[in-house]
């Protein structure tokens, strides 16, 4: 049983999600809950493992966002395909600003510690 419930969702997570859906007085049943949690993380397993499959063809080990895309497409689901894509570009643009923020925010504080004469040696 520990095994089956270290496989799974957790259900509170599953539980939040479902919540958003419905009005603020709605209640979910625990079977509901654990229905979905059970279906939720077979379609993730089944996703998943199709993306791995594809990988593995390819000769690559990581599994990454486009290949999810990609399986995703292949079972049917190009409307949740294009909205996963859509999701994935707007965050590789984030994490690109990211970064390039990041790279100025060090390059600045490099340049005022070397005005500073932090990297000079003081004799």
């Amino acid at each position: 049983m520990a095994e089956e419930a270290d496989r799974l969702l957790p259900i509170a997570n599953v539980g939040r999600i479902m919540k958003q859906g419905l009005p603020p007085s709605a209640k979910i049943s625990k079977e509901a809950k654990e229905t979905m949690q059970e279906c939720a993380t077979e379609f993730i397993s089944f996703v998943t493992a199709e993306a791995s499959e594809k990988c593995i063809k390819e000769n690559r080990k990581t599994i990454n966002g486009d290949d999810i895309c990609w399986a995703l497409s292949e079972f049917g689901f190009d409307h949740y395909a294009e909205a996963m894509a859509r999701y994935l570009h707007r965050y590789r643009i984030q994490e690109e600003q990211k970064a390039s923020a990041s790279l100025t925010r060090a390059s600045s504080s490099n340049i005022s510690a070397c005005s500073e004469g932090k990297y000079w040696d003081s004799q």
